[in-house]
């Protein structure tokens, strides 16, 4: 009689307890490992999931003038991953897409002539693509003799102008080195490289005297880190540039374009006629020195900037995860073309990926694998 009373006030006893509900153990944590805990509660995470295995592609698409096409949908769109068609898994359109850019600056002393032209527009374009909105963030990364992190990444725009203004131009050129530390040593934003998505501006001439790196192992780091490259040339007028295939290689294998704002202001004059020369007296639409071709050359800027900041916020973003045969041999770089149903277009796009190049979205260095 004991021991039955004894069992009857253990039942009670477990039954008076409150529920305790059970915990999931964590994504990535291993079975039979108690799960941690924190002394806040977790925000649920807004951001869109995705697959390690998919593939981000950035597109523009104009027409034969350079307007954007706005109205397309994912209908309109096919990709092509070693030729085979695949199935298009996200699509988005907004202007208000996350992004994370790189203002990289070349300080060497072929920018010190035109410098203070490009510096105030340059600042304009820091203050446009990152309005204050958290979910545009950027950094600055200034070469010379040596590539400087000067402003990790950070959503305001003021840090990296206030750094802008300081800067002065003098020494070599590490362009190379410094497209090396964009894709590794600064400070990530969560969700990278998909949402946000990464993208890279130059502004320089292309020339490089100084890195420790080559053009063949930033291209293919910034194709791994799924970065689109654009470059505002400092290039000027009646000035040869033997680099800038240098800046045209890095664009195109990335999705992105060059603006040759300095070699544009004659664009529309006289000058390179059958009758006129650039060196004939009288033949410049604007003479140099005047007000006039001050004005000219600050408006070409101005457009180019709006040029690049247009195109980075209007494209399309498309994923997908490759559709691949376990016949098919592995490849090392899968080349990728995206075709528009549409007639007379112009389309820009990344050539193509390397299948285990996505880095993590977590820690302080943009890995490599």
């Amino acid at each position: 009689m004991i021991r039955i009373s004894v069992v009857l006030l253990l039942c009670a006893l477990l039954f008076s307890l409150p529920a305790v509900p059970q915990q999931a153990p964590a994504p990535g944590t291993p079975e039979g490992s108690a799960p941690q805990t924190s002394g806040q509660v977790e925000q649920p995470d807004t951001r869109i999931q995705v697959n390690v295995n998919e593939v981000i592609i950035p597109v523009t698409v104009t027409d034969q003038k350079g307007r954007f096409l706005s109205n397309l949908t994912a209908k309109d769109f096919r990709v092509l991953d070693e030729g085979k068609p695949q199935r298009i898994e996200f699509f988005s359109h907004s202007q208000k897409q996350p992004v994370v850019i790189g203002f990289l600056l070349d300080m060497s002393n072929n920018t010190r002539i035109h410098w203070k032209r490009y510096q105030d527009s340059i600042m304009e374009l820091v203050w446009n693509l990152l309005p204050g909105d958290k979910r545009y963030t950027g950094y600055l990364i200034s070469y010379a003799n040596d590539a400087e992190l000067a402003v990790n990444t950070t959503w305001d725009g003021d840090k990296i102008t206030d750094k802008i203004r300081n800067l002065k131009p003098g020494g070599g050129a590490a362009l190379f080195d410094s497209i090396y530390m964009a894709c590794t040593r600064r400070e990530l934003v969560k969700g990278e490289p998909y949402e946000p998505r990464r993208v890279i501006v130059i502004v320089g001439d292309g020339h490089d005297s100084a890195s420790k790196k080559s053009l063949e192992e930033v291209v293919e780091l910034a194709q791994r880190n799924l970065v689109t490259i654009y470059g505002i040339s400092t290039s000027a007028y009646g000035f040869d540039n033997p680099d800038r295939a240098v800046l045209e290689r890095l664009a195109a294998d990335t999705g992105g374009k060059v603006e040759y704002p300095l070699l544009n202001i004659y664009k529309d004059t006289a000058v390179g006629t059958y009758f006129c020369n650039p060196s004939d007296d009288g033949c410049y639409s604007f003479t140099v020195g005047t007000g006039g071709y001050e004005a000219a050359i600050s408006k070409s800027i101005i457009n180019a900037v709006g040029s690049l900041s247009g195109d980075i916020s209007t494209q399309y973003v498309l994923r997908y995860i490759p559709d691949v045969g376990q016949d098919e041999k592995p490849r090392q770089f899968r080349r990728i073309k995206v075709e528009v149903d549409v007639p007379d277009v112009l389309i820009r796009a990344r050539k193509g990926y390397y299948p285990s190049g996505v880095p993590a979205a977590n820690g302080t260095d943009i890995s490599t694998r």
